[in-house]
């Protein structure tokens, strides 16, 4: 069983109504999507939308397909659950890349660049054919895999973790600093170097899902 996070990007024309508002407000940033199912072309989901409400609503207002809506505010944006009538085919995103051995697992991240964020669970070779079977327009790139069930990243090694953590211990981190990199080898047992460069490939990936979550 593999977890895989993926972005998938639109072309303008495979937008879907709502998403094409987002990318087009300067007031919306993006939805997080909590929840939701589909029955009989109707389309149930539960959200966070990081925004205005005002400038959400007034896109609601455009749409036909919409049926229904109920908007709590929060910090940040507002809570929102909406239902609204589905295409021709009947489908949700959520639908469309679920299989027999393959979920979606949400949050689901409506950006306002024009994609989605998300992430699928399942046997290796569902997902590699949910993955080559993208809907025209649309493409996918692969942020992330792991060979166990989880939604989020694995950020460091386990060399560096025990790196980061031995740094920690001794003080490499305070200001001032009570240790420097040759007490990190030291306890390590190995090189300067290698210290150095466990604590700086650590470094990188833990900044770099922090920065990851707030774009």
């Amino acid at each position: 069983m593999k977890s895989v996070r993926v972005s998938l990007g639109h072309d303008q024309e495979a937008l879907a109504p709502i998403h094409e508002g987002i990318c087009a407000s300067p007031d919306i940033s993006r939805e997080l999507i909590l929840g939701g199912h589909a029955v009989d072309g109707v389309e149930t989901i539960t959200s966070f939308v990081y925004g205005d409400r005002e400038a959400y609503e007034s896109l609601l207002a455009t749409l036909e397909s919409v049926r229904e809506y109920e908007i709590t505010p929060a910090e940040e944006g507002f809570f929102l659950y909406l239902r609204r009538d589905l295409g021709p085919d009947g489908r949700s995103l959520l639908d469309a890349l679920t299989q027999e051995t393959v979920v979606v697992v949400p949050p689901m991240e409506v950006r306002s660049d024009r994609t989605i964020r998300l992430t699928l669970v399942g046997d290796s070779s569902a997902l590699s054919s949910v993955i080559e079977d993208v809907a025209a327009g649309t493409t996918i790139d692969i942020l992330w895999t792991s060979d166990r069930v989880t939604t989020t990243e694995t950020p460091v090694s386990d060399r560096q973790l025990a790196a980061l953590e031995t740094a920690w211990e001794l003080g490499y981190y305070e200001v001032p600093r009570r240790n420097g990199i040759e007490a990190v080898a030291e306890e390590l047992d190995c090189a300067v170097s290698t210290a150095s460069e466990l604590l700086r490939r650590g470094e990188a990936r833990i900044i770099g899902q922090t920065l990851e979550r707030q774009r």
